[in-house]
């Protein structure tokens, strides 16, 4: 068996013995997150250029009630109530009562979860829903001045959290909501199975709030969730981040609203030596920013957050990124990219900190002044090579114009193996930019549709066409795509160059509707033998189910 095959079986295994370890008891450190630390540190097969997805899951269904049903009147005492359940128990919170804390999640042992739930569950959205404001009379509100609201003793372990509201006392910024893990050096105590399943998490309206959730430990969800209000002036807010956690995590069919980056992976080197976040999905989430915080919107509220980005990845490997919606980003306190993969040594401590094996697929991206920039090593401190990124089946909407310059996809510094497949994207910038020091290894870019604009390609130092693919991308595959208004001569062969949207064929010329016509030239024309550019119908289930139309 070859070096490469031996590599994914061990990998997999480390994956299937983290599985089983976390079933629904406590069982021995080593059998929780010191094996899903070892998973995410595991070397990534060769798997000629394809990103390999995420090797474990977190398990979401609803766990049985095996122990006692606690109800809490408004008013009672729920730390005590936590402190006196056995993992099996439910609490039950009276709806539209507030609990007063800080509350702190004990470490037990048994089997079984310990659930903490609003008494009116079943009249919020079923399980696999979302919740939005409207339901918070529905929940029980849980509120502190001082931070974090809920924190993680050192290794608890399976809890689950249902139709709370999670709220800062009026008029206080708090920096964190939801505090799991983050300061545990030692893997074996890290939290785990931690789920936030149906709850309404915000900062304050005028003051806002750096963080809802820090999301570090392993086996840790956010489902059907409402996190808005994460904003701060001169530092950086997120709805969700995690820095110190080994996975697997999952954020699904959430509505994610933060000032900074709204999703968030590195920022901080790791305690834990040699911890890279691994095996995330992030799936079925309406990511944004609220126009009110745009200092030249007509609804500006008046206070300047800090606004970067609405996904970003410093540190993580076997990450999905499928079926979710990002609109509205504008350039203030960073460029305007609204997608990023850029590896960072965030503090200088973390050689090993790398992005590796992203998938991101079938998102709808608009609104915004830039689409997705990727960074092949960390221009400040050492870090690993960038590598294995897919970007397949996307559509990118409203790119630049009012809200930026308009590119769609920058490399810089050496990346490798970065694969842009099936596209399509309507934006007013440069299509490629490369540059920035090394040149791009196993560079693909097939099957996309895009708009030429001022440049095709660019990089830096470089004219713009073939001397920049050159330099840049040499030995590239660059194939089957329609270049808007582009020159073939700054194109290799077997690439298409229509003048104008009309000749695309798009079913509405003027490109309202961005699926190929029966008549298209351009239809099972890929090297697939299917349509150039994205799967628009297929996207657009998937809006319609995001965003709940």
């Amino acid at each position: 068996m070859g070096h490469a095959s031996v590599q994914s079986v061990l990998i997999a295994a480390v994956a299937l013995v983290c599985a089983f370890a976390g079933g629904s008891g406590g069982g021995t450190p080593r059998g929780r997150a010191a094996l899903a630390l070892e998973s995410s540190r595991a070397a990534t097969a060769e798997t000629g250029g394809e990103p390999q997805r995420p090797l474990a899951t977190v398990d979401v269904s609803d766990p049985p009630v095996t122990g006692t049903i606690r109800r809490l009147p408004a008013g009672g005492d729920l730390q005590a109530a936590i402190d006196a359940a056995s993992l099996g128990d439910r609490i039950e919170l009276t709806p539209g009562a507030t609990y007063r804390g800080p509350f702190r999640l004990r470490r037990k042992d048994g089997q079984g979860w310990v659930v903490i739930a609003s008494q009116a569950i079943e009249r919020l959205p079923r399980h696999g829903g979302r919740v939005t404001p409207a339901h918070a009379p529905l929940m029980a509100k849980l509120v502190a001045a001082s931070e974090p609201i809920i924190e993680t003793e050192e290794g608890a372990h399976h809890y689950r959290l249902v139709g709370l509201e999670v709220v800062p006392a009026e008029g206080t910024f708090l920096r964190g909501l939801v505090q799991i893990g983050a300061h545990e050096s030692d893997p074996d105590l890290l939290p785990h199975h931690i789920i936030l399943d149906r709850c309404y998490l915000h900062g304050d309206r005028q003051r806002g709030g750096r963080r809802g959730v820090a999301m570090n430990g392993s086996h840790v969800a956010v489902v059907g969730s409402h996190l808005s209000d994460f904003k701060e002036v001169g530092a950086d807010s997120q709805a969700i981040a995690g820095w110190n956690g080994a996975g697997p995590f999952r954020i699904a069919n959430n509505y994610l609203e933060a000032a900074g980056e709204n999703v968030m992976f590195g920022g901080a080197d790791p305690l834990v030596r040699g911890l890279v976040p691994a095996d995330i999905e992030i799936v079925g989430n309406h990511v944004a920013k609220p126009l009110r915080w745009k200092l030249d919107d007509k609804s500006f509220e008046g206070t300047p957050w800090t606004v970067k980005n609405l996904f970003e990845l410093k540190n993580a490997r076997r990450v999905l990124v499928a079926d979710n919606v990002f609109e509205y980003n504008w350039p203030h306190a960073q460029n305007g990219f609204s997608i990023l993969f850029t590896v960072r040594n965030q503090d200088g401590g973390a050689p090993w900190s790398i992005v590796e094996d992203v998938t991101f697929e079938r998102n709808l991206v608009r609104h915004v002044a830039a689409g997705i920039n990727i960074l092949g090593h960390d221009d400040i401190h050492a870090s690993q090579q960038t590598g294995r990124i897919a970007i397949r089946n996307n559509l990118f909407l409203d790119v630049g114009g009012a809200w930026g310059a308009g590119r769609l996809f920058q490399l810089l510094d050496g990346t490798s193996d970065v694969r842009i497949d099936h596209n399509t994207g309507i934006h007013t910038g440069t299509l490629l930019t490369g540059g920035d020091r090394a040149p791009h290894i196993r560079f693909v870019f097939q099957n996309n549709i895009a708009l030429h604009n001022t440049y095709t390609v660019v990089g830096s130092g470089t004219a713009p066409g073939r001397p920049s693919f050159d330099r840049y991308f040499p030995g590239s595959v660059v194939r089957r795509n329609v270049i808007i208004g582009g020159a073939a001569e700054a194109f290799p062969p077997d690439n298409f160059f229509p003048a104008s949207l009309r000749v695309v064929g798009f079913q509405n010329s003027d490109g309202a509707n961005l699926r190929l016509a029966a008549s298209s030239t351009y239809r099972r024309a890929a090297t697939d033998r299917l349509d150039i550019g994205a799967d628009i119908e297929a996207i657009a289930k998937v809006t319609a189910r995001t965003l709940g139309e």
